[in-house]
């Protein structure tokens, strides 16, 4: 009988402390080390000069049930995912605090861990940074930097936008424009209500805008940040290609989508880094199509532009494909023209030229293409030829959002810079727009295609759609049943 009590008392204590284990996990990130957080402080702090301070808010909480997402600012100067946390680079003495809320006891019994201001030696460890308080202490040291004996310092904040998730700065800037031009909607943004309580406790500082300098440091990716940004697209890929196995007559844009997502989820996507685009037939005209409640029919094309959002990085990757699993004649002709304009506009880019380099030597590629090339109808040709002169096919950052901050367009290209590849034709008379798009990555002596491995040639494209799909194995559910 004791022997048997023994193990068992055992067996106890070690589901105890398993548990206890458990629930005193940080939950802080894996993917990059103190330093190279000490390394961006440092930038910051450098460019800053030896009279000024940089003040930088996280994301608020939500409201509800939603999971909270930190500030992209905010994770890529601390990897912390505390929400109302702030953090002050003193140019001064070359010292970095972070402040946090105290801790909700009630809130973790809910959620589990939260990093608070009592974790103040672990996150000191976690992060790198110099000092960990109580956000009630921010105006005292604010104070302190210099507005009591000396002349007060310069005050660099963000001024742009946060990004708190499946968003970029453009379309908040587009959504801010909207909101102001109609008078009955009072909505200030986050930004501007900070400076003003800054001004209001502290009209002495004179504030500049941190964004640009931030935006510089984000367009040139660590290998760290390629690695994530690489997984991300490899995730991306995988699930476009399972809603091409998917893809059948009469199934739904929406069922696309939930195929894509499964393989999100599945390999450790916390969401989306975007909504996704997935347009049939006319739908696809749309750039940025997004109901998704339309059945996919017979003789149309289908357009998915979709990836997730994989530890506070994402990617950009479409192709289109036809829904009966086989393109026609017409829509080869114009497909094949989209592919080699890809390939055409990827085998010149490398460091040192500018995306009009780019371009010029791509386009004068694809005149050559164009000899001896027959289309279906007039209006065809009239798209690819608009097509050559388009300047849109060379786009847009990627990173911690789809359309990053920084700026590729006539500036030297750089390794370490990500952005997309995305030739497109419109033909209006018939509401179709045809366009795939890839990863470019500038490495040291040239580009890789880090979505080259998603089907994108015509034989590859219709082998993977015969391929059995998710929705195939396990399709939904005639609603309502009987119990």
């Amino acid at each position: 009988m004791r022997n048997i009590i023994k193990p068992f008392l055992v067996l106890l204590l070690l589901l105890y402390i398993g548990t206890g284990t458990a629930q005193d996990n940080h939950h802080y990130q894996t993917d990059f080390s103190v330093e190279n957080f000490a390394e961006r402080r440092s930038t910051i702090l450098d460019a800053i000069g030896n009279n000024a301070i940089a003040l930088i808010q996280g994301a608020s909480g939500h409201a509800g049930f939603s999971i909270f997402r930190q500030t992209n600012t905010f994770y890529y100067l601390t990897g912390l995912e505390t929400d109302h946390a702030y953090l002050l680079l003193n140019g001064k003495n070359k010292k970095t605090i972070v402040y946090l809320p105290h801790r909700d006891e009630g809130r973790e019994n809910g959620q589990g861990k939260i990093l608070s201001a009592e974790d103040k030696d672990l996150v000191k460890e976690l992060t790198g940074v110099d000092e960990v308080k109580g956000y009630e202490f921010l105006s005292s040291d604010l104070l302190r930097t210099g507005l009591i004996k000396s002349a007060p310092p310069l005050l660099y904040t963000p001024l742009s936008p946060a990004e708190t998730g499946n968003d970029s700065r453009d379309e908040l800037l587009y959504g801010q424009a909207r909101a102001a031009a109609d008078p009955w909607d009072a909505s200030v943004t986050k930004e501007s209500l900070f400076v003003q309580q800054i001004n209001s406790q502290f009209p002495q500082f004179e504030i500049r805008d941190l964004s640009p300098l931030l935006d510089e440091m984000r367009l040139i990716k660590s290998k760290e940040e390629i690695e994530l940004i690489r997984k991300a697209t490899q995730i991306a890929g995988l699930g476009i290609m399972e809603a091409m196995r998917s893809t059948k007559l009469g199934v739904y844009e929406y069922q696309l989508d939930a195929a894509a997502k499964y393989v999100f989820h599945l390999n450790g996507s916390r969401g989306d880094g975007y909504a996704s685009i997935i347009g049939g037939g006319t739908n696809a005209y749309f750039g940025h199509y997004f109901h998704k409640t339309d059945v996919l029919n017979d003789g149309d094309l289908v357009l998915m532009d979709y990836a997730p959002d994989y530890r506070y990085y994402t990617s950009d990757v479409t192709r289109i494909w036809p829904v009966n699993g086989k393109f026609d004649k017409a829509q080869k002709a114009l497909y094949d023209y989209i592919v080699a304009y890809r390939d055409a506009l990827f085998k010149y880019i490398k460091p040192g030229v500018t995306s009009n380099d780019v371009l010029d030597q791509a386009a004068a590629d694809m005149k050559e293409y164009l000899k001896g090339k027959t289309f279906a109808n007039p209006n065809h040709l009239k798209a690819v030829e608009q097509g050559i002169k388009f300047r849109g096919h060379f786009q847009h950052p990627v990173g911690m959002a789809v359309h990053d901050v920084g700026i590729v367009h006539r500036t030297p290209l750089r390794p370490g810079m990500v952005f997309t590849i995305d030739p497109m034709i419109w033909i209006p008379e018939e509401r179709l727009y045809i366009r795939i798009e890839d990863m470019a990555l500038v490495t040291e002596d040239g580009v890789e295609n880090l979505s080259a491995f998603v089907p994108s040639s015509i034989e590859d494209v219709e082998k993977t759609i015969k391929e059995k799909g998710l929705i195939e194995f396990h399709p939904p559910t005639q609603l309502p049943f009987k119990n």
